[in-house]
């Protein structure tokens, strides 16, 4: 690879004498591709002394522009190369820039320098379409008298290809660099180190900043970050370290990776040790590093501190309010997540989707639905973030039809079917319990990963479909996918579900013997869950007892319910007590056990259970079912009669039940609802 070439084999770079007259008047901060696009003035000697040059560093406007550029065609003065690339500085770089007519006028320009070709190619790369500066690239080298790129021009086509992940187009250029004797200059050294580490080329990049005899700051802080971006805190930490021995001092982006890294792996006293070390030697605060560190202190469970740096911010962006919502939303304090989002001024689709992402993550899917709802009255459009969260939404309350209109409107705005929104969407038909519309999405869907596979698997499960999910799963192993502790989640579930205990038990012993996933206390209670339901209880308990990790509820929950089915009160009267000592405030294990001692006609044990339950002061959560109609969704809880419509249902639902239980069971059905 052309990247084994690239060496920094002195530490400084001579401009070639043809530039040296076109270069000296600007300022490197005008050229080089970190700086503000609207610093495009000078105070270069020749505009002083020229009074339409001089009026032009003042213009506002494009008009203003113009109108001076017309006085330079009058006067002749736009034969003057140096004249004509300030005419392109202000088209290119100003707050009023306008990129077309920028190019208009290079075209213009019978022998363009290199700064005009400079300015031009920044400004189009720093735009909208940066995929335009590499199109002024080619055209410079190809024009009949072409003029030589410089240093200046390397760091802004190296900085398109890395927004635009051109690795191959980047390489090309990395190749132009070390034949023009650019491989030398630090800042184009630095600019290729970026390029790659951007394109996920961390190894490459690695390498050329090994190799480099001169590194600055900016070297150690691209390479330092790709690997935080990378998720590999401890390499950057340790990069960080070697940094420091060197004698380089961080600065404040320095700062920002090593907070990351903190954010990260959630380690929270090196997070504290990097703030006040900000802190203590006065590195500038701005507002990206207090949004990295609230972020930090958010991930480690620091809430309080992050809300003070929030309210010390004088000038807070949407990133920090994000920060915030988001945070709440982790925490599970949506009413603050709510009130904060009500106080942000502006909002653009991010701060949307952290608060329809804090009320799915918490599970209360009816208000992410009804958010999206008050969404859809402004001027901001969901994107496929928004979709998978209300897509998950829509198959936790069974919103069919509202997740069908969200599928038809993604086809519409033409979003793009994502990994993540596809396996949303598959989801959402599967739960929802329409599996014929899941399969073939499925099936049609340009990329699947894993959990794709997963959620099919599951969805077949589910709806009773248990030897398509275990051919399913099969097949994502012969297509090369690894299935994951997920996946095999999910084809244990699939097992559990169709009865199938030899396929549960093989596939349970692959997952260690074959594919190296170590069984988590929900592998478990699958393979419990499994043996329980075909009766199998001895081999049940023999699991539990066997388990390399403590059982939780989960796996002790699948035992005591299959002990209730097969009416073993011996055992599940053992697996009833493990749950209340798990958890001695669950009100459902109390009346779950009280109800199998009633169901084995053990009276007494039945009432003990619940004077327990009572001197405990432990109530049942009320139960919740909820239903769609017309893209609405009705929550209804046990006892409620909140519903304007109360009476009308109450009547349906005993005309329902006298045709479920018949009329005779009636009286006693509803004596054993009001017990529970």
């Amino acid at each position: 690879m052309i990247i084994s070439n690239f060496r920094i084999r002195h530490c400084t770079h001579k401009p070639h004498p043809d530039h040296i007259l076109t270069l000296s008047y600007h300022t490197r901060s005008l050229l080089r591709p970190k700086e503000d696009p609207a610093n495009w003035n000078t105070t270069h000697s020749s505009i002083l002394s020229n009074p339409l040059l001089s009026t032009l560093e003042k213009c506002k406007s494009m008009d203003q522009m113009k109108q001076i550029q017309t006085q330079m065609i009058i006067t002749g003065l736009i034969h003057d190369g140096f004249a004509a690339s300030r005419l392109l500085a202000f088209s290119a770089l100003s707050e009023s820039r306008n990129l077309d007519y920028c190019k208009r006028i290079l075209n213009s320009l019978r022998y363009p320098n290199v700064f005009s070709w400079n300015v031009s190619i920044r400004g189009c790369s720093e735009s909208q379409k940066p995929e335009e500066s590499l199109l002024l690239y080619i055209e410079m080298l190809r024009r009949s008298k072409p003029v030589r790129p410089d240093n200046y021009t390397y760091p802004f086509l190296l900085k398109c290809c890395a927004k635009l992940l051109l690795i191959r187009m980047g390489v090309g250029l990395i190749g132009h660099v070390i034949r023009s004797g650019f491989d030398t200059d630090v800042y184009v050294h630095n600019a290729v180190i970026h390029m790659l580490v951007s394109c996920g080329e961390l190894d490459d990049a690695h390498k050329v900043f090994d190799e480099s005899c001169m590194r600055d700051l900016v070297s150690w802080n691209s390479i330092i970050n790709g690997y935080v971006k990378s998720g590999k805190p401890w390499e950057a930490l340790r990069l960080y370290r070697q940094m420091y021995e060197d004698g380089i001092l961080p600065d404040e982006v320095t700062m920002i990776g090593m907070i990351s890294c903190c954010a990260q792996s959630e380690n929270l006293n090196l997070g504290m040790e990097f703030h006040r070390y900000v802190e203590n030697n006065q590195i500038k605060m701005t507002v990206p590093l207090v949004n990295a560190l609230m972020d930090m202190y958010i991930k480690c469970g620091d809430m309080e501190t992050a809300e003070r740096l929030f309210n010390k911010m004088t000038v807070k962006t949407i990133v920090s309010w994000t920060t915030m919502i988001a945070g709440y939303g982790k925490h599970g304090r949506m009413d603050a997540a709510k009130k904060l989002f009500d106080e942000m001024p502006d909002k653009d689709v991010v701060p949307w989707n952290a608060l329809i992402g804090g009320y799915v993550q918490t599970k209360r899917f009816k208000e992410a639905l009804s958010v999206f709802h008050e969404m859809q009255s402004t001027n901001v459009y969901p994107d496929e973030v928004t979709m998978v969260y209300c897509l998950s939404a829509c198959s936790q309350v069974g919103a069919l039809d509202l997740g069908t209109w969200m599928h038809r409107y993604i086809k519409k705005q033409n979003l793009s079917i994502t990994v993540g929104v596809g396996t949303a969407l598959v989801d959402m038909y599967a739960k929802c319990g329409n599996i014929e519309t899941a399969l073939q999405l499925f099936d049609e869907l340009p990329s699947r990963n894993s959990l794709t596979w997963t959620t099919i698997i599951v969805g077949l499960a589910n709806n009773g479909n248990a030897h398509d999910a275990i051919s399913r799963f099969n097949e994502m192993i012969r297509v090369g996918l690894t299935p994951d502790e997920v996946t095999f989640l999910g084809v244990l579930s699939a097992c559990c579900h169709g009865g199938l205990v030899h396929e549960g038990r093989e596939i349970f012993t692959q997952m260690t013997s074959k594919f190296n996933v170590s069984p988590k206390c929900k592998h478990y209670s699958c393979m419990v869950d499994l043996l329980g339901r075909a009766g199998l209880l001895n081999e049940a308990e023999e699991v539990i007892n066997n388990m390399p990790i403590k059982p939780d509820d989960g796996v002790w929950g699948a035992l005591f319910f299959a002990c209730r089915i097969h009416k073993n009160i011996e055992m599940g009267e053992r697996a009833g007590f493990k749950l209340l000592e798990l958890d001695p405030s669950d009100g459902g294990i109390y009346v779950l056990l009280a109800s199998m001692y009633w169901e084995a006609k053990m009276f007494e044990k039945s009432m003990e259970v619940r004077k327990l339950m009572r001197i405990r002061g432990v109530d049942k959560t009320p139960g919740c079912s909820s239903v769609e109609i017309n893209g609405r969704v009705y929550e209804f809880l046990i006892r409620d009669k909140s519903h304007p419509q109360n009476r009308e249902i109450s009547e349906v639902l005993v005309h329902l039940t006298k045709q479920l239980v018949g009329f005779e069971d009636l009286d006693r059905h509803f004596v054993l609802l009001s017990s529970a």
